[in-house]
């Protein structure tokens, strides 16, 4: 972590670092530093750690990841970037950054290099809930992004399943894929329908493609694995070790639990992006757009596993 933090720290001479930890973790890495880059650089010593088979209400205690999500919310940092426990993250961001009004599943999105371009792939480990409801304000959060941080004019958006027929998949797809055909999507989105797995590497139907958090985090790792088996990624690069979290105020960026020192500097890279982009700002504002949230969304009260809602 300390590694790629201070990767970033000299590749962005406009980038300063809050690191939040124990300080004999950063001491010998920052004092490899030169002066100017030490400056940007400051420690605040938390020693209590969420492990990753830790319950993620953990995160409610006295922990490295609530501390950070504190200097966010007191306005000591502009954004989050934790390789932690993913439940942990985002139970630690809802509860004190808190979500927006008309998502109550925020959604980790990431972004796969594809033949054809660009996809966006959400949910791939946020929220582990299937339902249609869900997935169909994921698919409004998804073409916002695409849009904002990518500059995707008017984003295809398709539903993963496992056929591309009307009727395919399991209940939860079935009901979703007529609800995403009636909704609206912001940007000029429109919805194709149906999309299958190698649609997301191909790129050819789809900008953004929609998941349940459970299924898309396995993609996107076997994914990974695909691209380790082949000899390594494409040029353009592989399936990337960090993911924006959407849906809660604030500018949060997921690392994969084993990312190396590059993935890490890559993960600070992506949230600087959106911070200085307001990428949050103005996917919240499209949401706005888009119309109110769904009912049934609005009225679910079913605790997942990621996120406690209470």
């Amino acid at each position: 972590m300390v590694d790629g933090a201070l990767r970033a720290v000299r590749a962005d001479p406009d980038l300063h670092l809050l690191l939040v930890g124990p300080a004999e973790a950063a001491g010998a890495l920052i004092d490899a530093l030169d002066p100017a880059q030490r400056a940007r650089v400051a420690v605040r010593p938390v020693r209590s750690v969420v492990r990753m088979a830790d319950h993620p209400v953990a995160a409610r205690s006295d922990s490295t990841v609530r501390a950070a999500v504190h200097a966010v919310r007191d306005g000591i940092a502009d954004a989050l970037v934790s390789a932690g426990s993913t439940g942990a993250t985002v139970t630690a961001v809802a509860l004190g950054l808190g979500r927006w009004p008309d998502v109550r599943r925020p959604a980790l999105v990431a972004t796969l290099p594809a033949v054809a371009g660009p996809v966006v792939l959400l949910d791939v480990g946020g929220s582990l809930e299937p339902r249609p409801a869900t997935l169909t304000r994921h698919a409004v959060l998804g073409a916002a992004y695409a849009a904002v941080a990518h500059a995707v004019g008017t984003p295809r958006v398709g539903l993963l399943s496992v056929g591309t027929e009307a009727g395919k998949g399991d209940r939860a797809r079935r009901l979703a894929d007529p609800v995403l055909a009636a909704a609206p999507l912001p940007c000029g989105a429109r919805y194709v329908g149906l999309v299958e797995g190698y649609d997301v590497s191909l790129g050819t139907r789809a900008d953004v493609v929609v998941t349940d958090g459970f299924t898309g985090n396995v993609l996107l790792k076997a994914i990974e694995g695909a691209y380790a088996m082949a000899g390594g990624p494409p040029p353009g690069g592989g399936a990337p070790r960090a993911a924006a979290l959407l849906g809660v105020a604030g500018t949060v960026v997921v690392c994969h639990g084993a990312a190396r020192a590059d993935d890490v500097a890559s993960g600070i890279a992506l949230a600087a992006h959106l911070w200085r982009r307001r990428a949050a700002d103005q996917v919240r504002a499209l949401l706005d757009g888009a119309g109110a949230g769904d009912p049934e969304e609005s009225t679910d009260r079913t605790t997942d596993t990621e996120v406690p809602t209470s």
